[in-house]
């Protein structure tokens, strides 16, 4: 389990986490502190009932704003992210020491040289790359980048060496290593190509005036061309499917298709052969059907709340991202691919690894790249953006002149909770614009669940038991949270209650899609 807090600058705030993880006999994995000052903790899962007397305690320490779990730590995603980049790289890439002695390298290395890792790792760079003399330069007065033709796998290439240097404790730095990257002429190409290209940039519809939000799409950009999968965490209508289709649009897999499957919303016998296809006389078909996964060879394949994929779909999909091969429905022929995936979830997807609900080979095979899209609550800066965006895409669908915001509207949408996130904006301006009379979207045009916090007061001499009074408040909370987690898988997520129970307090109540207006 992992916490993310969110506090002040507080001399001793830290040590006060700690102080209450200790008196609770928890066993502290690992402890981190971001720039922006978040602290985050990483400990083993605890009992549902321990759980709920913790959050309280750490959150009513002074300078504490919020805690909240999160899927992983920051030292975590970074060292995945630098770890997937080099072994995802197209081009070879080595790490080496002063002595120009083989650290690391990619699999472009290990699969040129037909090698595994251990038998490359620890020679001399200078038996594998000819050409140029590193021990030379790398012993030279103050090494700097340098670029030289070189032979690799009797194959001529540009090779980029870039020094690594560590301060010797004074004002001096000495040498520590080198990395070098090795471009074909071919990949020169490309990237002359590319740079003549005229720009497009696939990101730019994305709203980035918040720095959470620039923060995510900064980081697809650099994942976007690296051909490892990638994982896409967010709440729903955050826009994952919409991160997800750039990271195709800017990777060089554009050309290709880029296809979808949503795995919460077919059954499983469909999804499979959405999935694989299936061969000529299964199912009493006189055709064969091809497959998503081959439709999509050469591009991208998306699929979307891979948490609700089944455990059979899972192990078949493990042996498709292992082996790059599967067979039809039905058919004993191997078909090879070659597929990106990107998958998205609005689940802990490391949680459930832990509760047994989701393969955790597969789990690490899909972790290899991650995002997180920021809820929209969490990115107050583009809800003006992305409001005056929907405006002129809806006004020019609905053949009229884009309407303004005016002053109320926009301090009633910047202050509004979103619980629907993007698509829950979008779709009120669009049903705003549809019945809009005027040039002005006011605050009364815009129709939404109201989501402010009612408080009841209850006299000391009120009539009835505790009992009595502990269910009205449920009644109550359990109505006003209805409309945005309209499932009871949803709604027992957000109360931290099992699926079961919330059901039979919402059939005790009354309370449902017929009853609550959504």
């Amino acid at each position: 389990m992992r916490l993310e807090i969110t506090c002040q600058d507080r001399l001793g705030i830290t040590q006060d986490v700690l102080d209450i993880l200790v008196a609770h006999e928890i066993d502290l994995r690992g402890i981190e502190i971001d720039p922006t000052g978040k602290i985050f903790l990483n400990f083993p899962n605890i009992e549902f009932a321990d759980f709920q007397h913790l959050m309280p305690k750490i959150r009513h320490i002074d300078g504490i704003d919020d805690v909240k779990t999160t899927p992983f730590m920051p030292g975590e995603r970074e060292k995945n992210q630098l770890s997937a980049i080099l072994r995802t790289l197209p081009d070879p890439v080595f790490s080496v020491d002063a002595k120009g002695r083989i650290l690391l390298c990619n699999e472009a290395v290990t699969s040129g040289l037909e090698l595994g890792f251990n038998e490359v790792a620890g020679s001399d760079i200078g038996e594998i790359v000819k050409g140029f003399n590193f021990q030379r330069w790398m012993d030279g007065d103050k090494p700097r980048p340098q670029s030289t033709k070189v032979k690799f796998i009797q194959q001529d290439y540009l090779a980029d060496m870039l020094p690594i240097t560590v301060a010797d404790g004074e004002s001096n730095r000495i040498m520590a290593g080198a990395v070098v990257i090795l471009k074909s002429e071919m990949r020169l190409g490309q990237q002359f190509t590319a740079f003549h290209q005229s720009p497009t940039d696939s990101f730019d519809r994305f709203a980035t005036e918040s720095t959470c939000m620039k923060r995510v799409v900064h980081e697809a950009k650099r994942i976007a061309d690296l051909d490892a999968p990638i994982l896409i965490f967010g709440e729903t209508g955050t826009g994952k499917e919409m991160i997800a289709r750039a990271c195709h649009q800017s990777s060089r897999r554009s050309e290709g298709a880029f296809l979808a499957l949503n795995c919460a919303s077919l059954p499983d016998s469909v999804a499979e052969t959405e999935l694989f296809g299936y061969a000529e006389g299964a199912f009493n078909q006189p055709t064969a059907k091809v497959g998503l996964l081959e439709q999509a060879r050469g591009g991208t394949l998306l699929l979307d709340e891979i948490a609700d994929m089944s455990s059979q779909l899972q192990a078949k999909l493990l042996r498709v991202l292992e082996d790059g091969e599967f067979r039809r429905v039905g058919d004993a022929t191997v078909v090879s691919v070659d597929v990106r995936f990107i998958c998205t979830t609005c689940r802990d997807l490391g949680q459930l690894v832990e509760e047994g609900r989701f393969r955790k080979e597969l789990y690490y095979r899909l972790n290899v790249l991650s995002l997180v899209m920021p809820s929209l609550k969490d990115r107050r800066q583009d809800i003006v953006p992305l409001a005056e965006a929907f405006i002129a895409q809806h006004s020019t669908k609905l053949g009229r002149r884009p309407a303004k915001l005016s002053k109320s509207c926009v301090e009633f949408l910047q202050q509004y909770p979103w619980p629907g996130n993007v698509r829950q904006l979008q779709n009120a301006l669009y049903r705003a614009l549809s019945l809009l009379d005027g040039k002005e979207i006011t605050k009364e045009d815009i129709q939404l669940p109201n989501c402010a916090p009612s408080v009841t007061y209850i006299d000391e001499n009120f009539e009835g038991t505790l009992d009595e009074e502990v269910k009205k408040f449920e009644k109550d909370l359990l109505k006003r949270l209805y409309p945005f987690y309209p499932s009871t898988r949803q709604l027992a997520k957000k109360l931290g209650l099992s699926h079961t129970a919330i059901a039979n307090k919402l059939r005790e109540y009354g309370i449902n899609k017929a009853t609550v207006k959504l």
